[in-house]
């Protein structure tokens, strides 16, 4: 047996409705920000309980347009986790602003909000609260936090469709929220895709206006924009799955509280369970001392754990003048972390399969 992140399998409940879904785009000739595109928007606004969505081409422009549209000063700080995945660091440079790494909670590898303040300087405009993992940030004391040093607050939710904090979902716990769509999401397209959500009316205006070129009417350009649209075809796919992403995301949930309740193995490391019916779980995501023996073991056994993410970013080429910075949390994570299979269409026994490769290894 090898299990392993199937996305043939992921997408295989919904290819009639997908290739349905796809011929109505084809036969009806309008490819781009169209009748699926505004459908989408509408819907996922609606899931995530805020007032608007703007589709965009990928979750790395959703960050991006968001930074552009509060138009910073040049060179302003915006607070990022210092264990995040790259795309979160990114779009902060590409918007021409500054990343000032925090680092995170040890146990959650969550933002941590007690390490904010001692990043705080005057130039500071903005903190990126990543759901990494499809768990939320502890966004209380994150917002009570920017609301006391004037700060806008972004989520990275990429990882986090549909999880839960406090009630309300990811998306809706900040000034603006970041979604990817890439095909291995919890709400995953056949290609790239990405959104934005918000609150603010002025906001997802000026968002609709960037992905366009900047075009408030045809050939009529206020801003300096980019190209970053979701298709018609995408849209569509996604039109098909999203009223099925809560309940995948229960699916998720079952598997995730298997691996608690018979994972016995005392050299790893859990993620937090206090949230167990509350987060996405995108990824199950274990520590382990002897990272390298561990994957063999279970490679071995016909499991296909994956690590999620090897390197931390300031240690990335991309980034080198950070390269005498020091995160001793972040580099522990980054060398620790093994992501166990979980995706809608495990079956119960793969998920055995997988306990027992992970108890006979650890």
């Amino acid at each position: 047996m090898l299990v392993h992140t199937d996305l043939k399998r992921l997408n295989l409940p919904f290819e009639a409705a997908l290739q349905a879904a796809a011929a109505v785009v084809i036969g009806g000739g309008w490819y781009v920000l169209g009748k699926e595109v505004a459908l989408f928007e509408e819907n996922f606004a609606a899931c995530c309980g805020t007032a608007g969505c703007v589709g965009v081409a990928n979750g790395l422009d959703a960050m991006t347009l968001i930074f552009k549209a509060f138009d910073f000063p040049a060179g302003s700080e915006v607070l990022v986790p210092s264990n995040t995945y790259i795309a979160s660091i990114l779009a902060i440079t590409h918007a021409g602003l500054k990343p000032v790494l925090v680092e995170p909670d040890p146990y959650t590898m969550l933002l941590d909000p007690a390490c904010l303040a001692a990043a705080l300087t005057p130039r500071t405009r903005a903190i990126l609260a990543v759901h990494l993992y499809g768990r939320c940030c502890e966004m209380h004391p994150i917002n009570a936090f920017a609301r006391e040093h004037g700060l806008r607050v972004v989520e990275d939710a990429a990882q986090a469709h549909g999880a839960l904090y406090e009630g309300r979902r990811a998306g809706n716990l900040g000034d603006a929220a970041a979604f990817s769509f890439y095909p291995t999401k919890n709400l995953g397209c056949l290609g790239d895709g990405g959104a934005v959500t918000s609150n603010d009316p002025a906001l997802l205006e000026a968002l609709r206006h960037l992905r366009n070129y900047g075009s408030v009417r045809k050939y009529d350009n206020q801003y300096k924009g980019f190209n970053s649209r979701l298709d018609e075809l995408q849209a569509a796919f996604l039109n098909v799955k999203l009223p099925f992403l809560l309940q995948q995301n229960q699916q998720r949930q079952h598997i995730a509280q298997r691996y608690f309740a018979e994972i016995q193995a005392p050299a790893l490391t859990m993620p937090p369970a206090d949230r167990l019916h509350d987060d996405a779980w995108h990824l199950f995501v274990v520590r382990h001392p002897e990272r390298e023996v561990f994957l063999e073991k279970l490679k071995q056994q016909g499991v296909e754990a994956v690590v999620h993410y090897p390197t931390p970013p300031h240690h990335q080429p991309a980034y080198r003048e950070w390269s005498g910075h020091q995160y001793p949390i972040s580099e522990a994570i980054h060398r620790q972390v093994i992501s166990l299979p979980l995706y809608p269409g495990l079956s119960e026994a793969e998920v055995s399969h997988v306990i027992h490769a992970v108890n006979s290894s650890a």
